[in-house]
């Protein structure tokens, strides 16, 4: 076990230095007029130009840059922001957007977690009937309709007949993080409640299931104690992932609702050329990516012990 993690831990950070890296040479590669507003290029001289590349060290040769931005990445400098917040330390620039992106990630999480499998045992339970066939219609709709059309329906219904406030707030967190948090459950939601229904009815079928029934189990434990375990080992390995990936937002609900979140941030930063907060926002993307995926294969391995872990040639 203590072989594979460290063995795994290893590859994760290659591959975030290998995308990192990627993307950094990318960055280079575009002109250097990039580098400069279009009023800075009307107002300055060509030579005055080249003195603010050239003192920006982005002259020198690609590798040269690379190996600087290494170093100063092991020392935790990443650099200061050009143009989102020019002259402030890109750390500082995703330290309060990170916070929002969490808060409401977590919290729209651990709705999806508790009403979609909520939802998809209720479906097992009434398996072919209203509240089964309400349940599929709800999963279907969801994955059919574009996230854009359920996001303007639920705002509206929200905004129009509820009364709930539309855009996000930060002198009134709670009130208008609602729709946001709705809008981040509904998907979360319907993956749990058809995984939930599908695992848990390929369970029933199974002939330990039989056996049990046979025993004199009461449904009640087989249910809970034997096909909802076992039909929640196949997800965990979604849901480390699912959470580490709350800190880096929404892309579309953040930019919807108007949240100064991580969503839209890199999207921003990638269209004025702030090539700093590009690469940390790689860097979070990638390693929360590769992490999740990292923590799931350990959370199957501690949940399911049928997983095992064996020598060279061996299987897992």
């Amino acid at each position: 076990m203590a072989k594979y993690t460290v063995k795994r831990l290893l590859q994760s950070a290659l591959t975030v230095l290998i995308i990192v890296t990627i993307v950094f040479v990318l960055m280079r590669m575009l002109p250097p007029d990039y580098f400069f507003t279009e009023e800075e290029l009307i107002k300055l001289d060509e030579q005055t130009r080249h003195d603010r590349l050239l003192a920006a060290g982005l002259l020198d040769p690609i590798p040269t840059q690379l190996v600087r931005f290494y170093k100063g990445m092991l020392h935790g400098d990443f650099g200061i922001s050009r143009r989102i917040q020019a002259g402030v330390p890109v750390l500082e620039v995703l330290g309060g957007k990170v916070a929002v992106s969490m808060r409401l990630g977590v919290i729209s999480m651990a709705i999806s977690l508790v009403v979609g499998i909520a939802m998809g045992v209720a479906q097992t339970l009434n398996k072919d009937r209203i509240f089964d066939h309400i349940g599929t219609a709800y999963i279907i709709f969801v994955n059919s309709v574009p996230a854009l059309v359920s996001y303007s329906l639920i705002l509206i219904f929200g905004a129009k007949v509820l009364g709930i406030p539309s855009l996000y707030s930060t002198n009134d967190v709670i009130r208008t993080s609602i729709l946001p948090v709705v809008c981040l459950s509904i998907g979360s939601i319907a993956y749990y409640a058809l995984w939930t229904r599908r695992y848990m009815v390929d369970e029933l079928n199974k002939d330990y299931i039989r056996l049990a029934r046979i025993k004199g189990m009461s449904s009640k434990d087989i249910m809970f104690k034997h096909v909802l375990k076992n039909a929640f080992v196949p997800m965990i390995a979604y849901v480390p992932a699912s959470l580490l990936l709350t800190i880096g937002g929404s892309l579309l609900v953040e930019r919807f609702f108007s949240i100064p979140g991580m969503g839209p941030l890199m999207t921003d930063a990638i269209g004025r050329y702030d090539t700093n907060v590009v690469q940390i926002c790689v860097m979070i993307y990638a390693g929360l990516g590769i992490v999740g995926v990292f923590l799931g294969d350990v959370c199957m391995m501690l949940f399911d012990p049928r997983i095992r872990l064996t020598g060279k040639g061996g299987t897992r």
